[in-house]
């Protein structure tokens, strides 16, 4: 059986991380994951020379995940409150279309809750997504999330507005579920 993990990214796989998760700006986890942002996806140089190292490289908030020591999604985590550092939220992207329905995408979330509480010594870890993500939902529920605020029709993306959804799971609520 395959088996997802998740880890830094390493320096030498850099290239390889771009051309799988940014490649191409027309990718179909890009019409998934805030869109209504219209954020452009990073070139292959700035990624490459910059950001790789400013925010992937020893940075302990964004992992990659392995599918069969293969790269195929990441996850991450930013502070809600700023330099508080109290509050986080925490996102997934699993980028080839063909490893969706495979459970990936749990599977690599359970283990970056773990890894959050591991790391950092808070009761909550929280996920925010859109009602335009319905597969984002289910894998939240799915790992134990429970649904904390659905702030309604914020999301505008191609003329609908859409609800900003969060979830959160507690300490005691994973540690309760072992």
């Amino acid at each position: 059986m395959a088996e997802v993990k998740i880890r830094q990214l390493q320096p030498e796989e850099v290239e390889e991380f771009w051309q799988t998760a940014f490649s191409d700006p027309n990718a179909d986890w890009t019409k998934l994951n805030g869109p209504y942002f219209h954020d452009d996806l990073p070139s292959k140089e700035e990624f490459i020379n910059v950001l790789a190292y400013k925010n992937w490289i020893n940075n302990q908030e964004h992992l990659v995940i392995t599918y069969d020591d293969k790269i195929v999604g990441s996850v991450g985590a930013h502070f809600k409150d700023g330099d508080l550092k109290r509050w986080i939220d925490m996102g997934i992207t699993i980028y080839p279309k063909d490893m969706w329905d495979k459970h990936i995408g749990s599977q690599a979330l359970k283990l970056f809750i773990e890894y959050l509480f591991k790391t950092y010594d808070f009761p909550h870890v929280g996920l925010t997504t859109w009602s335009g993500n319905p597969r984002m939902m289910h894998v939240a529920q799915k790992v134990g999330m429970k649904e904390e605020a659905c702030i309604r029709q914020v999301r505008y993306y191609e003329g609908k507005y859409y609800d900003s959804m969060q979830y959160g799971i507690l300490r005691d609520e994973l540690q309760s579920k072992d």
